[in-house]
């Protein structure tokens, strides 16, 4: 009875960040210019970043709720993506742009606190931390 429950909450934490990421998703489709804010204005495409960025949420958002069989690859695939986001993030708290309701200073820097905590979570909810391979010890 005991090991049911870690693996009860990491199939809720799973799902949950895969509708996490489904609605981040349908929020870069439906208002692309929400996320506009946390695009370096001197990248070309902005707009097609914030769109792409929205694919590829939904994508792994709707691969994290059904595709159990291969949850340890999208925790690793999810942490990675949520790595390569962050960037954007700086560049909203530095440039202080007002987007995605954080409207503050204190709410745009607060964010950046949050992001190695998705991270960990994508790691933890799908497995794929505990199913990392050890180093193979060297003769």
């Amino acid at each position: 009875m005991n090991r049911v429950w870690p693996e009860v909450a990491r199939t809720a934490g799973r799902l949950t960040l895969g509708a996490f990421l489904c609605a981040a998703g349908i929020g870069h489709l439906l208002v692309p210019q929400e996320f506009l804010g946390q695009v370096p204005t001197w990248l070309p495409a902005r707009l097609p970043i914030v769109l792409v960025s929205g694919v590829v949420e939904l994508g792994l958002g709707g691969a994290l709720i059904g595709l159990r069989r291969h949850r340890v690859v999208l925790g690793w695939i999810a942490a990675a993506f949520l790595v390569l986001v962050f960037p954007g993030n700086i560049y909203q708290a530095v440039a202080g742009t007002d987007a995605f309701g954080l409207r503050t200073d204190a709410a745009r820097w607060g964010r950046l606190l949050f992001q190695p905590l998705l991270v960990a979570w994508a790691l933890w909810a799908t497995g794929a931390w505990a199913a990392r391979q050890p180093p193979q010890a060297r003769p």
